[in-house]
């Protein structure tokens, strides 16, 4: 999978599950910006886990701050 379809899985989960305006989802954008909180990662991690076949603990999430971020960590997590 490439980056491209990372992105775009996960920007569509985004903005299917949490009503995420599309116009929003930008690499630069914190959790903050787009109105993601600390419950909101429990179904983040949910759909993450599968979607991609990925576990994901609690304490990778700490690291994350912008989309880039996440798309970045998802995009190595794939690779490894």
């Amino acid at each position: 999978m490439n980056k491209a379809e990372v992105i775009s899985i996960i920007n569509e989960f985004l903005i299917d599950e949490f009503e995420i305006e599309e116009e929003l989802l930008v690499p630069t954008a914190s959790w903050k910006d787009i109105g993601i909180d600390s419950l909101d990662f429990v179904d983040i991690v949910v759909v993450v886990e599968d979607v991609f076949g990925l576990s994901i603990k609690g304490e990778e999430m700490a690291n994350i701050n912008t989309l880039q971020d996440f798309y970045s960590f998802i995009e190595v997590r794939l690779k490894a």
